[in-house]
């Protein structure tokens, strides 16, 4: 929770207002501290750096920038304040504060005031972005402008005002790329997967281990996909560090100059990538398996990953459904897309309300419902709709391409 700080000749101001109000016939004292607000479109001094003439302020690599200035007069009371840092590197600032400029922020309490640099650069560097969206930042020493708001602190803006604007005369600043973060998930497209080249399929994260994804694919001969971290995000071959062919698709990068991933031999495929974060970019990596599907568990009374007995059978293409052995016994469904090495439980999945695939991203320590209820970050609001109850005889029937199955 964010802390509020008071003066206490705040406390005492409210406090002298409140009483004037109902004891208006008492006798008026002039010690009394009373909160002014008619000084407001006065402003406050901004002090501009003693040697900010003669300094270069190397935003990306400096740490702080130190500001001071006057407090707002709010009737001669130190009323405690909260400062909001706004920049521009626009000179117009100087005199119109309308045009375009940033507030930083992270916000000060005192009237001298360590600002942060990099919230300085980054601001500066959207500037520039902003205005001139395909040309990179010029490496060179550019003069910005500041000014700062005040409000009294612990209000909602209440005796709000403006400080003169000062202009830092040497400045360089740089894109500083953020720092890299691993999806939760893939997406390919592709000219076999849903709508050709316009439904993105998502590419679910292996359970429990960050920056590996995997999902299953039909792709005929010489079908052609691409990849993303978000839908249309057109990422081809180009874009990945290597790729390992353990299926004998024959795969490449397409001679179009598109970039795209070519699989020469049609069939079903698994595709797992692989992101690493190197520096403050992820390469991937992608390797390609046979596309197999499993079903597992109590239902078919047969714990065993990867037998033989409990695969589905394959559709002839991406209009087809996967179809399971018939159910020994009744039990919960548990089913999953192999992928390499990795356990059965890590690319798991089950129909969620019995129609719509959801790949596991709980903990399960007995049932889908059981890790739904208990184990789910947050828990899911419905837990039972994830466990699907079999009985002896019914099989399950799957979609991947349109992400739908159902047991029957």
């Amino acid at each position: 929770m964010k802390k509020r700080i008071f003066n206490i000749g705040w406390l005492f101001a409210m406090i002298a207002m409140v009483s004037f109000g109902l004891t208006s016939c008492e006798e008026d004292r002039d010690s009394n501290p009373t909160l002014d607000l008619s000084h407001l479109s006065e402003g406050f001094v901004l002090n501009t750096p003693a040697n900010a003439a003669n300094n270069t302020y190397d935003l990306a690599n400096a740490e702080t920038v130190t500001l001071t200035c006057s407090q707002p007069n709010y009737g001669g009371v130190p009323y405690a304040t909260r400062y909001y840092v706004q920049v521009s590197d626009n000179a117009a600032f100087l005199n119109d504060t309308t045009v375009a400029h940033k507030e930083l922020p992270t916000s000060y309490t005192t009237a001298k005031m360590a600002v942060d640099a990099s919230e300085l650069n980054n601001a500066v560097v959207e500037l520039f972005q902003e205005a001139n969206p395909d040309t990179d930042y010029p490496n060179e020493v550019k003069p910005i402008y500041i000014r700062l708001r005040a409000v009294l602190d612990g209000t909602s803006g209440l005796g709000q005002t403006y400080s003169n604007t000062i202009t830092l005369q040497k400045t360089l600043a740089n894109y500083v790329a953020p720092a890299a973060e691993l999806p939760t998930q893939l997406y390919v497209v592709g000219s076999s997967i849903g709508t050709p080249w316009t439904s993105w399929q998502v590419v679910p994260q292996v359970y429990g281990l960050s920056g590996n994804y995997y999902t299953i694919v039909y792709v005929p001969a010489d079908g052609q996909l691409k990849w993303g971290t978000f839908e249309n995000d057109w990422r081809g071959y180009n874009r990945l560090q290597s790729v390992q062919d353990n299926a004998n698709a024959e795969i490449s990068e397409s001679a179009d100059g598109n970039s795209n991933i070519t699989f020469k031999n049609g069939g079903w495929y698994t595709l797992h990538f692989k992101g690493e974060i190197v520096g403050k970019s992820i390469q991937y990596d992608l390797t390609v398996y046979p596309g197999k599907v499993y079903v597992i568990g109590n239902a078919m009374n047969n714990w065993g990953d990867a037998d033989a007995s409990l695969a589905c059978t394959t559709p002839a293409d991406q209009t087809g459904q996967w179809i399971s052995p018939a159910f020994t016994q009744s039990g919960e469904l548990r089913a999953y897309i192999k992928v390499g090495t990795y356990e059965w439980w890590r690319t798991e999945f089950t129909l969620y309300k019995g129609t719509t695939v959801y790949y596991r991203d709980f903990d399960i320590p007995d049932s889908w419902s059981q890790g739904a209820r208990e184990k789910a970050v947050p828990a899911k609001p419905d837990p039972d709709n994830y466990s699907i109850q079999c009985s002896a005889g019914q099989r399950l029937y799957v979609s991947f391409d349109t992400g739908t199955g159902e047991v029957k």
